[in-house]
């Protein structure tokens, strides 16, 4: 489905017809049913609540990576990226931008050890702190989306958490600045991206849902989290011809693709049907 979006009324109020914005989660909590082991996924074929094409044909499930040690992984890491990144082709990820990119972050180096040998799986894995890094599908996705037909230089991502998605981000974008707002994966998320060398990414410690003002505009905006309606802080930061990529919902979340279309105006467009860990105000230290 795709919309126009303009401005709404006054500063800081509700946008004309918006859902009222009333408690969601129970506090620390997350959505009923999601858990740091199934969020930041794309929910199954089956589980769709509409939008299901007859004929269709669920996505190939995930091709478990050898068993062995996670001291070991770094010998047989390309070859479980290759993998990777062949099944993302086949799950209809075509910009080569992108599926080099994945290629390039060895993404058993943003998890814990105990879970290095999963690292390659199609799957969300915990991060701590109840979040997760997200499914390799999921990142490649959402990039792809705001990458497409363009090649913007500046990005904003939402929700570093352990720094992965900002590593994929820097192999195609001059300037990444990435938030977090839990201090435990803020530094988890540094400690990579330095031992990786990322100086493309300038990571930040605070309120994601207020963007970083200071910086904008950015070409494109990245959101790991769901709320029940995109900030509109966001929305503003977003450059002329910028595009924001986030899910939204409650106990069913879409990815969303809003373009801005004029300095008051935006158009939305509904994706797939996924899970993730909600969105947040504030920091947590």
């Amino acid at each position: 489905m795709r919309r126009r979006l303009n401005d709404p009324a006054a500063p800081g109020g509700p946008a004309p017809g918006a859902r009222p914005r009333s408690p969601l989660y129970p506090a620390g909590g997350l959505a009923p049913g999601v858990t740091p082991a199934n969020s930041n996924t794309r929910v199954s074929a089956a589980a769709l609540p509409r939008r299901a094409e007859p004929g269709a044909q669920p996505p190939a499930g995930p091709a478990r990576p050898p068993a062995g040690p996670a001291a070991n992984l770094g010998l047989n890491s390309e070859r479980q990226r290759a993998a990777m990144v062949q099944r993302l082709r086949e799950q209809g990820i075509r910009d080569a931008r992108v599926l080099d990119a994945m290629m390039a972050v060895p993404r058993h180096l943003f998890v814990d050890e105990g879970l290095a040998s999963r690292a390659y799986e199609d799957a969300a894995l915990p991060i701590g702190h109840g979040q997760t890094i997200s499914q390799p599908w999921v990142v490649a996705r959402m990039i792809a989306a705001v990458c497409e037909d363009r090649a913007p230089t500046r990005v904003l991502e939402i929700g570093a958490g352990c720094g992965y998605q900002a590593a994929v981000l820097a192999q195609i974008v001059r300037e990444v600045y990435a938030v977090e707002r839990i201090r435990g994966l803020y530094e988890l998320a540094r400690g990579h991206l330095r031992a990786l060398r990322l100086a493309r990414v300038r990571l930040s410690y605070g309120d994601g849902m207020a963007g970083l003002p200071a910086q904008a505009p950015f070409d494109a905006i990245v959101v790991a989290a769901a709320g029940l309606e995109i900030p509109r802080a966001l929305l503003s930061q977003l450059a002329p011809g910028g595009r924001l990529i986030a899910p939204e919902g409650g106990a069913q979340q879409r990815l969303v693709l809003i373009e801005r279309t004029g300095a008051a105006s935006w158009t939305r467009t509904e994706l797939e049907a996924v899970r993730f860990v909600p969105l947040r105000a504030g920091i947590q230290s």
